[in-house]
């Protein structure tokens, strides 16, 4: 019976992917990674040897319908990203989108994801909360962020490495200096770190430090 499965995989540390996730990637027809050379690491690590296909930010647009056939004509097919659960900020909701329209069956595992355990591990109020993702580089970056000043909810954020700086200067500046601010770097990986603090202390901390992997922000909401 054909069905589209969204599958977790690791953020770092192997160890963490589950049981059913191995068993329904050496099942199913097809997966779909993001980066196929990545994807391939870890499905040798766990002796898989099901076939791959790309689809990644860049291609999945023109991908859907071609993807939404093979389910129709019985195919049962994993999707998978390079980390974390496919379709929070990665390649996902499109596919999920297209195979509820056409009643084909979707079932997400559950599993690693990065925003949780930094959520956990800030010490911030998490019984409500806003995932915001990637904030816009240029357009639209202003205003989100004049918005989220007023937010009360705890919020979310990922971001690279080179842009931590900069991120942190601009919650200085429009949420204030003393803002409670906890970053999450390298998460379950060898040199995981949380920096919690002030948005102005956390700020010199990684001007003071370059930061180097992948982050996550959590910043406390307006009292």
């Amino acid at each position: 019976m054909s069905k589209l499965y969204i599958v977790p995989t690791p953020i770092g540390n192997l160890k963490d992917m589950t049981f059913r996730a191995i068993e329904v990637l050496k099942d199913v027809d097809l997966v779909l990674a993001e980066d196929t050379r990545t994807s391939g690491k870890l499905l040798k690590h766990f002796q898989i040897s099901t076939p791959m296909q790309s689809h990644h930010m860049h291609n999945e647009h023109k991908m859907v319908n071609a993807i939404v056939d093979k389910l129709k004509s019985g195919m049962t097919i994993a999707l998978i990203s390079d980390a974390g659960t496919p379709a929070i900020s990665d390649p996902g909701f499109l596919l999920t989108r297209a195979c509820i329209e056409n009643d084909i069956d979707v079932d997400c595992l559950p599993g690693a994801t990065a925003f949780v355990p930094a959520l956990v591990n800030s010490g911030l109020p998490n019984d409500k909360f806003v995932f915001e993702g990637f904030l816009p580089v240029k357009k639209g970056r202003q205003t989100r962020l004049t918005r989220l000043a007023e937010e009360p909810r705890t919020m979310i954020f990922y971001e690279s490495p080179h842009k931590l700086t900069k991120t942190l200067s601009h919650f200085c500046e429009y949420f204030g200096e003393d803002r409670l601010v906890s970053v999450c770097r390298e998460l379950t990986k060898l040199y995981e770190e949380t920096i919690r603090g002030a948005a102005k202390e956390v700020l010199t901390y990684y001007t003071n430090k370059p930061p180097k992997g992948e982050i996550v922000i959590v910043v406390a909401g307006k009292k």
